[in-house]
């Protein structure tokens, strides 16, 4: 059990059920044997991805592929522009900053009479100054950093546990660079939108900054959200960078494509990239509240309205809502009679989304579902979103069915159909491994949060603790269910994913606020596939 104290609260926190593969609790033989340990990433990656084909079959594919390698890595690099060798020079300083930091420890060290320690024998790839050298880098490989933290089963643990740091708040840009944003994107003085903007940031992520701010006339209390300095370039230089090196990967060892190596870049580079485009938040936002305006759910749940006036790409102005996160019991029992009510609300008006709305909210985690003043559920940050094609969907209906009845067989099967796999899967043994995780999900801990002091601060605190203890949690968990289906050769479209994780969300919120509730057969929750005759238009 680990106690932190951060920003005037406690966080006492449980070991997490999952902490590595090789822990798993009840998972058959089989499934170990398969799943990498962790221990070390390049035996791990090299185990598992050993040659299956000879020297002169390998050889000839490289050869076939070398022509589509070079165009890819040309046109990647036409795309980055001048901007990936400022982005280089920029790299090279954050390795010559960190290696004179490691150097200054060596020396110490060197006097010791104990020995030199192995992290100072790794140097920079030791978990402590390769996470120095991820912050130096920026957004982007903060972003992998936090990746890192997040995938127990995929890293060593001591680089989990030192990359855990990267969930920590950004560093605040200074509000002059702020206003700086504000004039520009808004095209003049700041005060002819807003009364007042407060300098100091409500939160500081690593690709934008939020402010609280009045705005100028109707006097509404808005939050403006912000895109930091530069970031899109950033982004666009590394992702590109990523990817390059994917590709080379694939093509040096072609067993990497059976994970997908380059489709998961690719995918990290659209989402990272629509995250940065706030007007596609915004439009999410508006869709969202039309689906809640169609269905009459006004008074159950909102998303904060948008101020199109006081918005462009990089500049997002919306309502601001006064909240506590689901995973606030304490706070939840003084705002409503019933916590299972508000969390039954809130699945409806979530599981409906699906199908009534263009797009699901896919990042349903503490900081972005919240118990509002009024009773209503308000949902926070629409960047990431879904969409559920019919394919996915008429398997998901399936495997929704099979986790409420406990058919192990069926949900073997629903997955099959919804992966892509290029080997006969034994369904049987499937369906096994499948049962032992789930078993190992229902003795998962709840996190405890206890505020060590009660003031107008308290609530942001606790959303920023249950940020991160979601995110370590529900991703754990998630990567359990998923590395064991990609231990039989499958790999799920994007939108599988998203849901899965979203369930678990729920799951977890279900604990908390309603322990006897069993969301996907209780006769008050409607889940999507139930609408299909209604008027809600299947996507």
């Amino acid at each position: 059990m680990a106690i932190l104290a951060t920003r005037g609260a406690i966080y006492i926190r449980f070991p997490p059920l999952l902490h590595h593969t090789n822990k798993l609790p009840n998972i058959s033989k089989s499934v170990r044997s398969r799943v990498p340990t962790g221990r070390s990433i390049g035996l791990s990656l090299f185990a598992r991805y050993s040659p299956a084909q000879d020297f002169s079959s390998r050889f000839q594919d490289s050869i076939d592929n070398l022509p589509n390698l070079v165009e890819d890595i040309f046109q990647t690099s036409l795309n980055t522009g001048p901007r990936g060798a400022v982005r280089l020079v920029q790299g090279i300083q954050a390795v010559i900053g960190v290696g004179g930091e490691w150097l200054t420890d060596l020396s110490k060290s060197a006097n010791a009479s104990s020995g030199l320690p192995m992290q100072m024998q790794l140097g920079l790839l030791s978990p402590l100054y390769l996470r120095k050298l991820f912050e130096r880098m920026g957004a982007t490989y903060i972003k992998l950093g936090q990746f890192i933290a997040s995938a127990p089963t995929l890293f060593p643990p001591e680089y989990v546990l030192e990359f855990q740091r990267c969930f920590d708040n950004a560093p605040a840009v200074p509000f002059e660079e702020i206003q700086a944003i504000l004039r520009q994107e808004l095209g003049g003085p700041i005060d002819t939108v807003y009364e007042y903007v407060d300098p100091v940031p409500l939160a500081s992520a690593s690709i934008a900054q939020v402010h609280g701010a009045r705005l100028r006339g109707s006097l509404d209390e808005v939050v403006i959200k912000v895109l930091k300095p530069g970031i899109e370039d950033v982004l666009v230089v590394d992702l590109n960078f990523v990817y390059v090196v994917a590709r080379i990967l694939e093509f040096l060892n072609p067993e990497l494509s059976r994970a997908s190596l380059v489709s998961i870049v690719k995918d990290i580079k659209a989402s990272m990239l629509e995250e940065v485009d706030f007007k596609k938040e915004a439009a999410n936002i508006e869709s969202f509240r039309g689906y809640l305006e169609a269905m009459g759910l006004v008074r159950q749940a909102t998303a904060p309205k948008v101020y199109p006036h006081c918005s462009t790409k990089r500049v997002l102005t919306m309502e601001r809502l006064y909240g506590v996160p689901l995973t606030d019991l304490d706070s939840i029992r003084s705002l409503v009679s019933s916590p299972e009510t508000s969390l039954i609300t809130a699945l409806n008006v979530w599981f409906g989304s699906l199908l009534g709305c263009e797009t699901f909210h896919a990042d349903v985690h503490a900081g972005n579902l919240w118990l509002l003043r009024d009773g209503r559920i308000g949902f926070l940050d629409f960047g990431i979103v879904g969409r559920i094609s019919p394919k996915t969907w008429t398997a998901m209906e399936i495997f929704l069915t099979s986790i409420s009845s406990e058919d192990y067989e069926a949900m073997a099967a629903s997955l099959v159909d919804m992966g892509a796999t290029d080997r006969d899967v034994d369904a049987k043994a499937f369906a096994r491994d499948l049962k032992q995780v789930f078993s190992s999900i229902q003795n998962l801990d709840t996190e405890i949060v206890i505020a060590a002091a009660r003031s107008s601060n308290t609530n942001t605190t606790t959303v920023a603790a249950n940020v991160v203890v979601d995110e370590m949690q529900m991703n754990t968990l998630f990567l359990d269910v998923v590395r064991v289906s990609e231990s039989y050769g499958l790999k799920f479209p994007r939108e599988f994913a998203l849901l899965m994780k979203q369930l678990l969300y729920f799951d977890r919120y279900t604990r908390l606020l309603a322990p006897n509730l069993n969301m996907l057969q209780d006769q008050r929750i409607s889940i999507a596939s139930n609408r299909r005759n209604s008027n809600i238009v299947d996507l």
